[in-house]
């Protein structure tokens, strides 16, 4: 899928995970501008892509807590995604990176652990945006924007509360 024209200027995305049917003040301010947003699973209700989707084009995946939501069930559990020419796997859980994983793929953006994850392997990148929603443990609550270029990735970790 080809989110953006042929033109491939640069793109800013928000990448967003486990709202868990909480969308904060703070997450919809730093989405703000953007591109696209990127829900990567345990979205918890609807409204939340409803009031995403009022900032930027949504692609979403249900997570775990998604599945016996009936208005989940037409989500995917993976996506691919073509961003400005960088093959992308979308999956709430990393468990499943490996068998949904081909040669091809770049960028891997996961979520379910809560635990905030940018991180290169290889010629790989690898983002898990936190949560969003309620703070689980002592886990921070963080969403990821990136800077997606022709030959760049940028990702940056946002901390939405002290």
């Amino acid at each position: 899928m080809q989110t953006n024209p042929a033109n491939l200027s640069p793109m800013k995305i928000a990448i967003i995970s486990d709202t868990h049917g909480l969308l904060r003040p703070e997450a919809l301010t730093a989405v703000q501008g953007v591109d696209l947003i990127i829900h990567a699973g345990d979205i918890g209700a609807a409204e939340i892509l409803a009031q995403l989707a009022e900032v930027a084009p949504v692609q979403a995946v249900r997570g775990n807590n998604d599945l016996n939501l009936p208005w989940a069930a037409d989500l995917p559990d993976h996506l691919t995604l073509d961003l400005n020419g960088w093959p992308a796997l979308l999956t709430h859980d990393i468990a499943d990176v490996a068998a949904l994983l081909d040669s091809s793929i770049k960028l891997i953006i996961t979520g379910h652990s809560h635990k905030p994850l940018i991180e290169w392997r290889g010629d790989r990148l690898y983002i898990n945006p936190g949560s969003a929603g309620r703070r689980r443990f002592k886990l921070p609550v963080t969403l990821a924007l990136l800077d997606v270029g022709v030959d760049t990735l940028e990702p940056q970790l946002i901390q939405l509360l002290p």
